[in-house]
């Protein structure tokens, strides 16, 4: 697995708006299996394409402290000496692109020169090693989750797939991207738009 900067992600003065810092619902009728029942907060989206993180998939076999000491942050020794956020920190299937790669969401209290991507006046996004020090030593980002892979939609891809209903899209509350609860995450995502997943899901039925 790798860290480093996401070249292809816009700098915030180069980034036009469009969905940066919303959240995208897969619609019940979504059917491609990577991104069925899937949330996905989205870092940069512009004429040049999107490009996201999917929050509510579990990487349930890797373990954070695993990945600290398979990057050689820390010694194995160390693993058992590790702040409470390194030892419970989620480790998150971000997408189907580039899965061996890392990113790091977070909250803005932290911040790494031309590495950290502020995405929104509370999230930002670091892909380089030295956040993982960073929390290892417990003086990371108040909130944070590590996801492997991201998505990625080419010009025009994501505006299509919305306007053939593949997706809602609403503002972004903070305990849809960090907390522990990742099972019930889609559901939560939908009450958060007022929307009742059986009522959804039998309109699509009959679309």
């Amino acid at each position: 697995m790798s860290f480093m900067p996401f070249d292809e992600t816009p700098t915030s003065s180069e980034r036009r708006g469009f969905l940066d810092g919303q959240m995208l619902i897969a619609m019940p009728t979504m059917l491609d299996p990577r991104f069925m029942r899937s949330i996905v907060y989205i870092c940069a989206h512009s004429n040049d394409g999107a490009m996201g993180i999917v929050v509510n998939q579990p990487a349930r076999k890797i373990k954070f402290p695993d990945l600290l000491v398979q990057l050689e942050v820390i010694d194995p020794a160390e693993a058992i000496r590790l702040p409470a956020q390194a030892e419970t920190l989620q480790v998150l299937k971000g997408g189907p692109v580039e899965t061996q790669r890392g990113f790091v969401l977070h909250s803005t209290d932290f911040y790494i020169d031309n590495s950290t991507l502020p995405i929104d006046e509370r999230v930002s996004l670091t892909a380089t090693v030295d956040i993982l020090k960073a929390i290892a030593q417990g003086d990371g980002p108040d909130q944070a989750v590590l996801a492997l892979g991201y998505a990625g939609w080419s010009p025009g891809q994501l505006e299509n797939e919305i306007q053939r209903n593949g997706w809602l899209n609403c503002k972004p509350d903070a305990s849809l991207l960090f907390d522990d609860d990742v099972e019930s995450k889609y559901v939560r995502a939908l009450r958060h738009m007022g929307i009742d997943l059986a009522a959804l899901s039998r309109e699509a039925g009959h679309a």
